[in-house]
């Protein structure tokens, strides 16, 4: 499909083939592990396994790709796995990576308790500070990893000019996109190298699969991280590549809602006498709001914010909470609450990228606004 459609004709038909048996509209779930070839070597549509390549995986990829501006999407069992595949095929042992100084719980215990194993080496950066991440390079610095919109605290860093530092010192930017989507923000666009997904969360949107995936410009790159993937084998399978794609074909009209409702709930908040601060780029005094203009078509659904009281205070906010629902997860259609420092981010505990222990973090969902900003003030008391 051109890639000259808008994103919303894309979101729905990239990689959406009619079935050429049946006519199907709906790619067809290919629940098959092997294929019948055609003599020795003789595969139909390369197809001889599905850890190497399955039709419905391939549909999602092609969707993947087309949506995030890039070659080649890649499909993976979870976001994590997409990471894992990444740093093996770009990092040997003594390699380097800065890091965000806040980034999503389950990739700072990826650098610091499984990467660090295999000799791979990081810094932790302030990634919104452009000099502060030019600070943290190092001579085989191979990698600069990034998050914007961070998780949980909301940063924003400009993709474009840490694109520029990581050119200079002959390093991939890997921006993880998932807070934002490729709806909302085109991170390969703007010089980045990579782009991560956890497809659990906006790009799946109803909280019933876990996948991960990552997207290339670069077709070499690409070989590679393919190369990678069917090495390790922690692929999407079938059914979950097909949930994702059903998700996809909404993404837009979700994100939209999410936003809306996002904005209702941050005014709110920053009226609250029992909160302190609130964390949400599309406010006029976040740090990152000139940023996140400049390369977002809007600001998303997540919002933390912080409450006077303390932890004890948070962590009740939490449990007082009803259509909001306590969970882990983000991006879902129903909205969901956590305390980040005892469920998202607590193998970040004691180190530098340990969150605020009053924070709660909100994913906004797209129920009507007006009843979750008054679940809301009832949570809060």
């Amino acid at each position: 499909m051109s890639d000259q459609h808008s994103f919303e004709t894309l979101a729905i038909h990239a990689g959406n083939t009619a079935d050429p048996l049946t006519g199907a509209v709906v790619p067809p779930i290919y629940q098959v592990s092997t294929y019948k070839q055609d003599g020795v070597g003789g595969l139909r549509g390369g197809y001889e396994y599905s850890r190497s390549a399955n039709p419905t995986r391939t549909a999602l990829e092609e969707n993947l790709a087309a949506l995030e501006g890039g070659r080649r999407g890649l499909a993976f069992a979870s976001g994590l796995a997409a990471e894992d595949c990444l740093l093996r095929t770009l990092l040997t042992p003594g390699d380097h990576v800065v890091i965000p100084n806040d980034a999503y719980g389950g990739t700072f215990r990826l650098f610091a308790k499984v990467a660090s194993r295999w000799g791979v080496e990081f810094s932790v950066a302030d990634t919104s500070d452009v000099a502060a991440v030019r600070a943290a390079i190092q001579p085989r610095t191979k990698a600069i990893w990034v998050e914007t919109p961070s998780n949980p605290l909301l940063g924003i860093t400009d993709i474009a000019a840490v694109a520029g530092v990581a050119r200079s010192a002959g390093a991939r930017l890997v921006v993880d996109n998932t807070f934002a989507s490729p709806y909302l923000q085109q991170p390969l666009a703007l010089g980045a190298d990579v782009v991560v997904h956890s497809t659990t969360k906006y790009m799946g949107g109803h909280s019933d699969v876990v996948g991960g995936a990552l997207i290339v410009n670069d077709p070499e790159l690409a070989e590679e991280l393919a190369y990678h993937q069917n090495a390790m084998g922690a692929v999407a399978g079938p059914f979950d590549a097909w949930l994702v794609l059903r998700g996809i074909k909404t993404l837009a009209v979700r994100m939209d809602r999410h936003t809306e409702n996002a904005t209702k709930v941050a005014d709110l908040l920053t009226r609250h006498a029992k909160v302190t601060h609130v964390l949400y780029p599309g406010l006029p005094d976040h740090p990152g709001h000139e940023v996140a203009a400049k390369q977002m078509k809007a600001f998303g659904g997540m919002v933390s914010f912080r409450v006077a009281g303390g932890e004890s205070a948070a962590v009740e906010v939490c449990n007082r909470a009803k259509l909001f629902t306590l969970g882990e997860s983000l991006g879902g259609v129903e909205s969901l609450l956590e305390h980040p420092g005892r469920m998202t981010h607590a193998s970040a505990a004691g180190s530098p990228l340990e969150v605020p222990a009053d924070l709660v973090r909100l994913s906004v969902g797209i129920e009507n606004g007006d009843d979750l900003l008054a679940d809301l003030t009832q949570a809060l008391g």
